[in-house]
């Protein structure tokens, strides 16, 4: 939010051409919370309980996706309420290239991201040890998000506006591809055993 007023109430374009490349940032990390619930149940023993009682594996992954990608969307909702109501409440507009910007890359990079940097969050600290911090798998797992977003922007910048429409766009398809790749893998690469406790 912080960033969004500020970017808001600048003057000039600098929330034009820089919101729509730090939403998907911003919103990435908004979206964290679904594995830090996934990382204390699984420590906890919350999975073999519901394994017990017949949920299948495929299900516990499926939902800890379904939450990333609902606090994504109360992330992104709020800060591009903010961010447009406050320049409307300015009285600057709301140009057709600012919502073709958040229509073709923001939100789908948001998405993308959220739900690959979950689907390798899962995978990745079921493989590890229980131990939480930055030197974990869950303190780690905020980098991988912002990866893609932070690239795109440092190439968008390097390349200038005429071509960073298609950085833009390949980053996209490239996220979104290894998301549904790897939510596709998802029974496969984590299997029951991987759901048990490590205690």
């Amino acid at each position: 939010m912080f960033y969004t007023v500020v970017l808001s109430v600048a003057n000039g374009n600098a929330f034009l051409t820089a919101f729509p490349l730090l939403l998907p940032i911003l919103g990435t990390m908004g979206g964290m919370g679904a594995m830090l619930v996934f990382t204390n149940d699984r420590t906890k023993g919350v999975f073999e309980y519901l394994i017990a009682y017949g949920i299948p594996p495929r299900r516990i992954f499926l939902n800890v996706i379904e939450t990333a990608l609902v606090m994504l969307s109360v992330v992104d909702v709020a800060t591009l309420s903010v961010g447009i109501g406050l320049r409307i409440a300015l009285g600057r507009g709301i140009p057709f290239q600012f919502v073709l910007d958040i229509v073709v890359y923001s939100v789908p990079m948001s998405y993308g991201t959220a739900a690959f940097t979950s689907a390798a969050g899962m995978f990745w600290t079921s493989l590890s040890s229980p131990r939480q911090g930055m030197n974990s798998p869950l303190g780690l797992l905020p980098t991988l998000g912002i990866a893609p977003g932070v690239l795109v922007l440092v190439i968008a910048l390097a390349v200038g506006p005429a071509l960073a429409v298609y950085v833009a766009v390949s980053a996209v398809v490239v996220v979104v591809i290894a998301a549904v790749a790897l939510l596709a893998l998802g029974s496969r690469l984590l299997p029951r055993e991987r759901l048990l406790s490590p205690a």
